[in-house]
């Protein structure tokens, strides 16, 4: 089993850097799709919405082999994790824009209202009054969706992505072991999500005393 361990951890490096630059990919996509999800004006709200709902309705797999075998074999030339990134970062913008959109329209009416009555310039009131308060009800879904986008990267293994799916299924290859070697792998997964809700937990523990001495 320890064999398996390290030579399965050879793919954690990917792993993580698909997990992490979709998510991040993802969550600054999601602020701009946020603002047009929520504008008044159908125009600009109806081609976010439209984007956001036919991005969630695609499976992950499907989308990567769009971005791979046909963005990525044209003039636009994609490697295995460029197109990972891509395909897993749209995806995360979409499933963020609604976790963006449920975080702010949490919040009480009375706090746009005090802002407004205060005069506030709108960036001002944002960054000071809406988003601190946002923020504290948007990081345990987001850290949740992180936790499944780490599983996710897994559909990344099908296009060649070395992490640890793919090397789990080439040593399977060899040994005929599924049951064993995916276990393993398994775990590992499981071992690598637990840092990211523990940190999740932390920084929404430390948010709330924060505001509550505000």
């Amino acid at each position: 089993m320890w064999d398996l361990l390290l030579r399965f951890g050879q793919g954690i490096g990917t792993t993580v850097t698909i997990t992490g630059l979709s998510f991040l990919v993802g969550a600054v996509l999601a602020v701009p799709l946020v603002l047009l999800r929520r504008s008044a004006q159908p125009l600009l709200r109806v081609p976010a919405v439209v984007f956001v709902e036919a991005v969630r309705a695609v499976p992950p797999l499907v989308w990567l082999f769009i971005v791979y075998y046909g963005i990525g074999s044209g003039a636009l030339r994609l490697d295995t994790m460029q197109a990972s990134v891509i395909g897993l970062g749209l995806i995360a913008a979409a499933y963020l824009t609604e976790i963006y959109r449920a975080g702010l329209g949490g919040l009480p009416a009375g706090q746009w209202e005090a802002v407004h009555a205060l005069g506030m310039p709108r960036f001002a009131a944002a960054r000071t009054v809406i988003l601190p308060q946002a923020i504290v009800t948007i990081i345990p879904p987001a850290a949740t969706y992180a936790i499944g986008l780490l599983k996710d990267s897994a559909v990344a293994s099908v296009i060649g992505a070395k992490d640890i799916t793919f090397l789990a299924s080439k040593q399977t290859q060899i040994d005929l072991n599924g049951l064993g070697n995916f276990a393993v792998a398994g775990l590992l997964y499981i071992l690598l999500s637990i840092p990211v809700a523990a940190i999740a937990r932390t920084v929404d523990h430390r948010l709330h005393r924060r505001l509550a001495r505000a």
